[in-house]
Order: C-alpha cells, then structure tokens, then sequence
C-alpha cells in the first residue's frame, strides 16, 4: 500500500513563495500562500511538523523552519522551507528540468 489519496481524489495544495526563490530567505520578508482546493481562509499552518495556526491562506514568514499548509477537507502540502542564513545560494522556486537555463542568487 503506498500512499492515501485526499478526498474524492483532490489534489494536494501547493505553497506559492513570494519573493520566487528557495531556499526562501527570512530577511526577504517572505510571504507564503497556501494554493489548491480548499476555502480561503481556511487554512491550518503547520511549522517543523507541528500545528501551528489556523487562518488566512497567506501569511508572511517572522522565523526560520519547515512550512506546510492544509486547506479542509486536503491533504499537506509539500514542505518549504525558510532559512536564517547568510550567504545563502538561491534558485528560483518553480519545477526544473535537466537541461533548462538557470538563474542562480547568491545573497550574503
């Protein structure tokens, strides 16, 4: 058996990282949007694998860890993660494929 489907076969949600990049760096002032099935604003946070809050579908990121979201009725998202660190090498937050032209960022 592997994994269990959400219900009625919904997709999970996808968190949206607003500036673009990942890793996501805390003093970008980052914002976090919880996209997918669900209702807006109804959204459960979870932080380093722990409930966190319930609220809004976008937040802006004040510390450092593993974000995941859960709109009603969904599954987790995949995890994004926020560092604290300098310097910090970055790409930018969408799916790449072998082959495909890249910008890196290296913040300090």
């Amino acid at each position: 058996a592997c994994c269990p489907l959400s219900p009625a076969g919904a997709q999970s949600p996808q968190i949206r990282v607003d500036p673009p990049w990942t890793p996501a760096v805390l003093w970008d002032r980052v914002a976090l949007t919880c996209q997918g099935p669900g209702t807006p604003g109804d959204t459960n946070w979870y932080k380093d694998g722990r409930w966190w809050q319930w609220g809004p579908d976008s937040i802006t990121v004040i510390k450092s860890g593993t974000y995941k979201c859960e709109g009603l009725g969904t599954g987790l998202s995949p995890p994004v993660h926020v560092v604290n660190a300098t310097p910090v090498l970055q790409v930018p937050a969408q799916a790449l494929l072998e082959g495909d032209r890249v910008t890196l960022r290296c913040r300090s």
